[in-house]
């Protein structure tokens, strides 16, 4: 991904690369909207031939990566360089059959963000399950998605 997706707080240039990025691209993943402060992401995923299962509806792996990045390059963005940010865990639940398009929008308020930083204080390690649910074009929920994100501050001596 290096040289695609930049590092630091230029929110544009980061819809832009993963717009373009093939992992997303080749999955029918679309930035929608990334705000300047990280704090929100929507994002939506048409349902084609290239991302259906056998049965013509979205396919459980598409829909699974659909979300990928975004929680840590939120988060990572709003905390800054002094902190280290990993997925740590994921899990699905398939709700119901993903058509036409799904759609997700992905909140990290400050607030939570505030939290994690004041809880990794000292080198702590920080774990925090995140939900998101996945929608059809009706609003429906397709698919809910939960990703645990791993924080601590950096180590002063790496």
């Amino acid at each position: 991904m290096s040289g695609i997706i930049l590092r630091g707080k230029d929110a544009a240039a980061h819809a832009a690369g993963f717009n373009s990025w093939p992992t997303l691209k080749t999955q029918g993943v679309t930035v929608v909207e990334l705000s300047d402060d990280f704090t929100r992401t929507v994002l939506r995923m048409d349902v084609t031939d290239e991302n259906a299962n056998y049965m013509g509806t979205a396919f459980g792996g598409s829909l699974f990566s659909m979300l990928d990045p975004f929680l840590v390059v939120m988060t990572i963005n709003q905390l800054g360089p002094d902190y280290v940010v990993w997925d740590k865990a994921a899990e699905i639940e398939f709700v119901a059959p993903g058509v036409g398009s799904v759609h997700a929008t992905i909140e990290m308020p400050e607030e939570t963000v505030a939290e994690m930083r004041e809880a990794a204080a000292g080198g702590k390690k920080v774990l925090r399950w995140f939900e998101v649910p996945i929608t059809a074009d009706d609003g429906s929920v397709v698919a809910n998605v939960r990703r645990q994100l791993y924080v601590r501050e950096r180590r002063k001596d790496a």
